[in-house]
């Protein structure tokens, strides 16, 4: 038996950029991505806290250090500058993984600077 779980998850990403003339993708700060444990490419379900929105992507790296959260291609209009994100992964774990496992959770600030992080188990 398999089951889908929580792998990662960003916690208040602040919008830095929406560019609906982009290829539709959401650029991270490769600091914040390795944090979270996210690749290039991985797909994402992404909840816009200020208005309730949620949408499907994929993770394209951003310049590093810069903090940015970027919202680019069709989604960028489910979005506006400044929006607080929850920006999560999910990954397929057997049964005997599960017993083990536990989500990578990072908390952002205002200006996307890491909080806090830590590891959440069953």
């Amino acid at each position: 038996m398999f089951k889908i779980m929580l792998k990662s998850k960003i916690h208040n990403g602040t919008v830095t950029k929406a560019d609906v003339n982009y290829e539709g993708s959401i650029e991270i700060d490769p600091f914040i991505m390795e944090k979270a444990d996210l690749l290039p490419n991985e797909k994402v379900l992404v909840i816009d806290v200020e208005n309730g929105e949620r949408f499907e992507t994929y993770v394209i790296k951003g310049k590093k250090n810069s903090k940015v959260i970027g919202v680019n291609g069709g989604a960028a209009r489910l979005v506006q500058k400044g929006d607080r994100l929850i920006i999560m992964s999910f990954a397929i774990y057997s049964n005997e993984e599960i017993k083990d496992h536990k989500a990578k959770i990072v908390v952002l600030g205002a200006k996307n600077e890491i909080k806090d992080e830590f590891t959440k188990g069953i």
